[in-house]
């Protein structure tokens, strides 16, 4: 990790950090240090990760996705995909391929089935994923983003212990 420059140190504004076993809260004073800490997180995803992210409309889903898309070497503009529901980014580059998905417009689980998502062969990062946890598999991370007056707070989590690995991994890279 000595080479990766800590969140903070790479971006304008400041980032805190507090710990808890089940959690771990952070603050993000401009949307450069939420792509930093979307940075970190991408640099410790692999094939079948799913992370759920949630937060209201403005709330910096996409641009916590823009971090993370360059923590994983994806140098492809990544847009909300809002209207087109699932972007694929990173496959012709011979990457690991991220699948960006907007739930928000989804009218059924069917939809989802639909989308024929590749879990297994990519990451999966699912902007109102809270609409569809239904039909995921319990091992994901979730993160949520939260307006705190002039900061943003970037909570993370797993569900359950089945996602210890990537939790630990996103736990030592953003602290």
């Amino acid at each position: 990790r000595a080479s990766a420059p800590r969140p903070g140190e790479q971006a304008r504004g400041r980032m805190t950090a507090s710990v808890d076993g089940g959690y771990v809260l952070l603050e993000s004073s401009s949307p450069d240090v939420t792509r930093a800490i979307g940075e970190e997180f991408g640099r410790v995803l692999r094939p079948g990760d799913i992370v759920v992210l949630e937060g209201d409309l403005g709330a910096g889903k996409t641009t916590f996705t823009q971090g993370l898309a360059r923590g994983m070497g994806i140098g492809d503009a990544v847009t909300s995909p809002t209207f087109v529901l699932a972007r694929e980014l990173g496959r012709e580059e011979g990457l690991i391929p991220l699948t960006h998905v907007d739930a928000y417009r989804l009218t059924s689980l069917g939809e989802w089935d639909d989308l024929d998502v590749d879990i297994e062969n990519s990451v999966v990062v699912i902007e109102w994923g809270e609409r569809i946890e239904d039909v995921l598999p319990v091992d994901r991370v979730h993160v949520r983003l939260t307006e705190t007056g002039d900061a943003r707070a970037v909570r993370i989590w797993a569900p359950d212990d089945s996602q210890r690995r990537l939790f630990d991994a996103i736990r030592a890279a953003v602290t």
